[in-house]
């Protein structure tokens, strides 16, 4: 299989994507999050703040400050404990126990490790892991690398002047073991989800930040001893509290991962891996190679992308006055609920207030365009519409520039997306707002190659991590879902034609909690 159609068949026929006869050892799995042994370690702050205000001064990073920033972005928040009962009835009802995060992650098994090169007054420079369990860093390499990852970047970002760059990486096991194959889309969202939670904390504690996806792979695997038939960073995150060069400092020679790699010792260090039988993924190796970026040459940007405009009939949305919202509690009230939907009416008003929260603090600043002004984003918000107030049932199309819907058809589409559901985990005939993430269905492969589709699963990923946010500030649940029939969305939204697909479907609406312990770890 080509890897042409081994992508094409992550988006459109699972089935032959994945590896035949796949059975999962839930006995031999690994954990959801990374040990080291035999590192210094730096415990950090759990004093947390309880509020974080939108648009704080930028102050001087701590190490303090550091931590709490941390443990929002990607700190074990709570525990649950839900029970599935054997249909059966052949075995006692058995407990399912999982740690959370703010930032959700299919089946709770977050394949994304978060990383940090830190310069602060109080901690010896150098490169972090972010231990999570334990909520402290673990040095794994001292020094200053400014100039080596400034040219692991093409030169285009001033690192000297950022405090902080974050790396987020994905080890591949992590979830393949239950997912196989299709474990490769999963986390190139996972990935952007982790991204997306990273840059609304960043805001809540006055950072800059700059997403980069395009990067010398090896040169910086190296620089943090990652083996990359294990793990691979997906993206390099530079936070800045001062004035810095987004755009570069404009040395424009060529560099190579080869080059950078020599100039660095390997590192020997150890992580704890649970599983005692780590089975081998050579697609997931075999795609991540051919994605790789070997010489900064290679380096590209994506020009104005043509505007796909579905839909005549246009419904203005009502206007909001405020964008901001409680960060802290929509991350707290976050839930992901099953088959707890309950049908409701929704409002014109928090139907736009949703949409508009989501897509306003999109924006971000991406290597991959030539300049940051905020533009329309590479993914787009499709809805399949039931019971909201003044709105015909139908598909609809969400135009961020004009803060309207295109009408695509009308109708009631629940039982359609719900015949296309691989698993009946969600009903959806309770759920007023069936959001989809739709993007390009060629994922920019001839400027982007291979790494195109990761890229664009992690644009999506940050988008519904935004949306989920946006979800839980209104009062309402959100499901992110990969099991379902693309072909049959895209045919609703006729998008056939069109260069366009849908990467994610998002159930949206009312609910009751479900039976289940939770505990929260913020106190």
């Amino acid at each position: 299989m080509s890897l042409e159609q081994f992508l094409h068949n992550l988006q459109f026929d699972i089935n032959r994507a994945n590896q035949p006869n796949w059975e999962v050892d839930w006995d031999d799995a690994p954990l959801p999050y990374k040990l080291y042994r035999g590192l210094q370690v730096v415990p950090l702050s759990t004093e947390v703040p309880l509020s974080l205000p939108e648009g704080q001064p930028p102050l001087q990073p701590t190490l303090e400050r550091i931590g709490h920033f941390l443990w929002y972005v990607y700190g074990i928040t709570g525990v649950s404990q839900s029970v599935y009962p054997d249909e059966y009835q052949e075995e006692e009802d058995y407990p399912i126990h999982s740690y959370r995060r703010f930032a959700p992650s299919g089946g709770a098994l977050y394949p994304n490790e978060l990383y940090l090169y830190l310069k602060l007054d109080d901690l010896p420079h150098g490169i972090y892991h972010y231990d999570a369990a334990h909520h402290r860093l673990v040095l794994l390499r001292e020094g200053d690398f400014d100039s080596y990852l400034e040219r692991a970047l093409g030169n285009r970002c001033d690192i000297s002047t950022c405090f902080a760059t974050a790396f987020v990486s994905t080890r591949f096991w992590k979830n393949f073991f239950k997912y196989n194959n299709f474990s490769y889309r999963l986390q190139g969202l996972d990935a952007g989800v982790v991204t997306g939670q990273l840059l609304e904390t960043a805001k809540r504690f006055g950072f800059e930040s700059g997403v980069y996806v395009q990067f010398l792979d090896s040169a910086v695997n190296r620089l943090i001893g990652l083996s990359e038939e294990d793990e691979n960073v997906y993206a390099v995150i530079p936070l800045s509290v001062a004035a810095t060069n987004w755009a570069g400092t404009g040395v424009a020679r060529t560099f190579t991962a080869e080059e950078l790699f020599r100039e660095l010792p390997a590192l020997s260090v150890a992580h704890y891996e649970r599983s005692k039988r780590v089975r081998e993924f050579p697609k997931l190796l075999a795609v991540n190679e051919a994605s790789k970026i070997h010489s900064t040459g290679d380096f590209h940007t994506l020009g104005k992308q043509p505007d796909f405009r579905t839909g005549e009939k246009e419904i203005p949305l009502p206007e909001i006055e405020s964008y901001t919202y409680d960060f802290i509690e929509a991350c707290k009230n976050r839930h992901s609920p099953e088959m707890d939907f309950v049908m409701g009416k929704v409002s014109q008003e928090r139907l736009s207030t949703l949409l508009k929260l989501a897509t306003h603090s999109y924006a971000f600043r991406s290597d991959i365009e030539d300049v940051y002004v905020g533009k329309e984003p590479r993914v787009s918000i499709y809805g399949c519409l039931y019971n909201v107030e003044g709105i015909p049932n139908g598909a609809y199309v969400y135009d961020s520039v004009r803060h309207s819907l295109r009408e695509i058809a009308t109708g009631d589409y629940r039982l359609q997306l719900q015949s296309g559901l691989s698993l009946d985990n969600v009903n959806l005939l309770q759920v007023p707002l069936c959001l989809h993430i739709i993007g390009n269905k060629n994922h920019y492969q001839d400027a982007l190659g291979y790494r195109g589709y990761r890229i664009m699963q992690m644009e999506a990923g940050m988008l519904v991590q935004r949306l989920l946010l946006a979800t839980s500030a209104i009062g309402l649940g959100g499901h992110p879902l990969l099991g379902f029939d693309t072909k049959l969305t895209d045919e609703i939204y006729k998008l056939n034609s069109k260069d366009r697909t849908t990467l994610i479907q998002i159930p949206i609406g009312p609910y009751r909690e479900k039976a289940w312990m939770r505990g929260s770890l913020l106190s």
